[in-house]
């Protein structure tokens, strides 16, 4: 059972040159933010922000700072990962190993699981997740990332084509889940589901934006933001046609259950219960 606590966000842009997530400034709202600081112990807290994801990394960097200390935290510092070295150096995985919360950027993915991924940070931050109380939050890529099988990009529009969705390696703090963010903007509905049909042991979450999830113990979350998560449950799937057809072929998912969630809203993955609750109630 992990100690730490994974924080991954939806995202939301609030201003960029482009609509590429990469180009843009991820902006979280100040509510996520809030408990991202709550759950890291508090203002004091040490919080580490990784940039590494997108191409502008000193500007979503410099907005990251600025953010935080809109919400009076005083120990915040931008770790900026620009190739496989740097997670190698010396003061970096100084600062890795006393955080209290690590905070990835949003961008591309793959960047973070280029330039981190089996590196000694990415060992750091596996065993104190595991072992510690470290928080580990990411918004858009930096939420996507988390996962064991990694969505690496794919068509919104090719709605439930085989092919609508790349694949690759994530960093691996949680195993039993697929994250797709900024999920209702984007349509990114079936290439989440076919994410699930490639993975069927794999919940799928799809996150809009300015909405997140708090995870505990590795199997519970609860949903934090303004807007909804959608839950692909594909334990009790009876047909499943993914495997035999060819590339760009309509596929067919049978019972694959699916849930809105929204703000303070439930679930335990390993009891396999929904609960709707406000966020103040106990979850156990």
């Amino acid at each position: 059972m992990a100690k730490g606590t994974l924080i991954p966000i939806g995202g939301n842009e609030d201003k960029g040159n482009t609509q590429n997530e990469q180009y843009t400034l991820e902006y979280v709202q100040d509510g996520i933010l809030s408990r991202v600081v709550k759950e890291s112990g508090g203002p004091e807290a040490l919080i580490i922000v990784i940039p590494t994801a997108s191409s502008i990394p000193v500007e979503v960097g410099e907005n990251y700072l600025s953010a935080f200390d809109k919400l009076g935290c005083t120990n915040v510092h931008v770790m900026d990962i620009r190739k496989k070295e740097d997670s190698e150096l010396a003061e970096n995985i100084a600062l890795i190993k006393k955080a209290d919360c690590i905070m990835f950027s949003g961008g591309n993915q793959s960047k973070i699981t280029k330039k981190i991924g089996h590196t000694t940070i990415h060992k750091i931050l596996i065993d104190r997740y595991e072992n510690d109380h470290l928080v580990i939050a990411g918004t858009s890529a930096g939420a996507m990332c988390m996962s064991k099988e990694m969505i690496t990009g794919g068509s919104s529009t090719e709605s439930f084509i085989k092919g609508a969705v790349g694949m690759g390696e994530g960093m691996d703090f949680i195993s039993n889940l697929i994250i797709d963010s900024h999920f209702i903007k984007r349509g990114r509905f079936g290439r989440l589901a076919e994410a699930v049909a490639k993975f069927p042991k794999h919940f799928g979450i799809g996150l809009a934006e300015d909405t997140g999830l708090v995870i505990k113990n590795g199997h519970t979350f609860e949903v934090i933001g303004s807007g909804m998560v959608i839950l692909f449950d594909p334990t009790k799937l009876k047909h499943n046609n993914e495997s035999v057809l060819k590339e760009g072929t309509p596929m067919s998912l049978v019972n694959l259950k699916t849930h809105v969630l929204a703000n303070g809203d439930r679930f335990n993955f390993k009891k396999m219960k929904i609960k709707v609750l406000p966020l103040e109630a106990s979850f156990v």
